[in-house]
């Protein structure tokens, strides 16, 4: 029967969250930590030590063998990203050519770039015999969304950001003594980009224009990665759990076409066609604590360490000439996650959840923070409540609701970002600088039903 559940839960899971997570957006933030609804509720404190469902697949494989029975788990996150500019930006140089209407502004903002998405999660494990333990996590570990109006007055830096990602990684666990166990598992990622913005088109681009002119830039591009994940879990005393986890980075060669077109929609074939480009997704390293204060509360910690700083620029390539089409700068920096939570039993059948969570920003300086990620420092506030819904024999259900607060600090910007030559040089042409603020917040709902079979 367990056998069977496996392959069942394997191929429903494929079909259904493949594409979830390819038609919609992936979530606000580059970082998808929204990976348990069981987590959410303590801000996922404690997540690489607390093995308390399947979702210990992501956080940390090692937990596979604390869990009982044949867990399954089921999640849907509701992501609410609000967030707005406010400042100016300046027109391209191109804009004062005497005649040409091009490349105007007006005091247009942008509107409100956020977007509400679902991201779903679904695990399944097994025990083989008393020492292994397998399983299989399918989830989306980054993504972002930010879009303006299409014509908001830093269009040339950034209208539509899209990012999606999905992730299957199977996963196994060995039990070397009933305190202490590791485990492991492999990443096949799937990653999908879809960027526009407008551009300044020359003279001769678009006959019969006697000078420079608007259009529109349109680059989408995938490729298939792979990773893997390693963890160790300790039972340093009755009271006492210790977790350390990593992930891997993840090499992409992103293969697409960008297509620039007039704002007719004519194709611009000299600058369009095939392109190609190489960006690494960070690594993360995990340590996490659970503490049974009493037979009642539960206390949790985590600090995580992002490899953001993988992701400098990303230059994408005519694969034919060797030409730069677009430098897309980033120059992020290694960043920080500090959570802290608890867990408080209030009867056979309620558990109250509640954390806090301190999340640094990759994006160090104004300069270098762009429209297309206006990212800054961001503090989580979490509440969840679990509820055991059911048992029959070895079944045994729970499901979890959590909602979180997260208060992003407002982002300063003074970004100036230039088209390029082929060589990469920059067209001075085509400068423009974005300065001012941005204000936003997130929210997030999640469900989760699990069961032990």
């Amino acid at each position: 029967m367990r056998h069977s559940f496996g392959r069942s839960v394997i191929a429903t899971a494929v079909a259904c969250l493949y594409s979830a997570a390819m038609n919609d957006a992936s979530g606000a933030g580059f970082a998808l930590i929204e990976q348990s609804a069981s987590g959410q509720g303590n801000a996922y404190a404690g997540a690489a030590a607390v093995a308390e469902d399947a979702s210990t697949i992501f956080f940390n494989p090692a937990g596979l063998s604390f869990l009982e029975g044949a867990p399954f788990a089921a999640v849907g996150h509701v992501i609410r990203l609000s967030a707005e500019f406010s400042g100016t930006a300046s027109a391209p140089p191109v804009s004062a050519v005497p005649g040409t209407t091009c490349c105007t502004t007006s005091g247009n903002t942008g509107g409100d770039i956020g977007d509400t998405s679902f991201v779903p999660n679904i695990y399944a494990a097994m025990p083989l015999g008393e020492k292994w333990d397998i399983g299989i996590g399918i989830n989306a570990p980054f993504g972002l969304k930010t879009q303006y109006n299409d014509t908001w007055d830093g269009r040339f830096q950034g209208i539509k950001s899209e990012l999606t990602t999905l992730n299957i990684n199977p996963a196994v666990s060995f039990k070397i003594s009933d305190t202490f166990s590791i485990g492991g598992g492999i990443s096949w990622q799937r990653l999908e980009a879809d960027l526009t913005s407008a551009v300044v088109l020359p003279t001769g681009l678009t006959p019969p224009s006697p000078v420079a002119a608007e259009g529109r830039y349109a680059l989408e591009a995938d490729d298939d990665g792979w990773g893997w994940n390693i963890g160790g879990m300790w039972q340093l005393s009755s009271a006492t759990r210790l977790g350390l986890a990593y992930r891997s980075e993840i090499d992409y060669e992103l293969e697409g076409n960008l297509n620039v077109t007039d704002l007719n929609g004519a194709l611009v074939p000299l600058a369009s066609g095939a392109s190609t480009g190489d960006v690494t997704l960070p690594d993360m390293l995990s340590l996490s604590l659970a503490f049974e204060a009493s037979d009642r509360f539960q206390l949790l910690a985590d600090i995580t360490r992002t490899g953001w700083s993988s992701i400098n620029q990303v230059k994408i390539v005519d694969p034919a000439t060797g030409g730069i089409r677009d430098i897309l700068v980033l120059d992020f920096d290694d960043a920080f996650r500090y959570s802290i939570g608890g867990n408080y039993v209030l009867g056979d059948f309620w558990t109250l959840k509640a954390g806090l969570a301190f999340d640094e920003t990759p994006v160090k300086n104004v300069e270098a923070r762009t429209v297309r990620v206006p990212d800054n420092d961001r503090t989580w506030i979490s509440i969840g409540f679990q509820r055991k819904v059911g048992q029959s024999g070895r079944r045994v259900g729970t499901l979890d609701l959590a909602y979180s607060h997260v208060f992003i600090k407002d982002a300063a910007i003074n970004h100036t970002k230039s088209q390029v030559n082929p060589d990469g040089t920059p067209n001075a042409a085509s400068t423009t600088t974005v300065t001012g603020n941005y204000e936003g917040s997130v929210d997030i709902f999640s469900i989760q039903y699990s069961v032990q079979f």
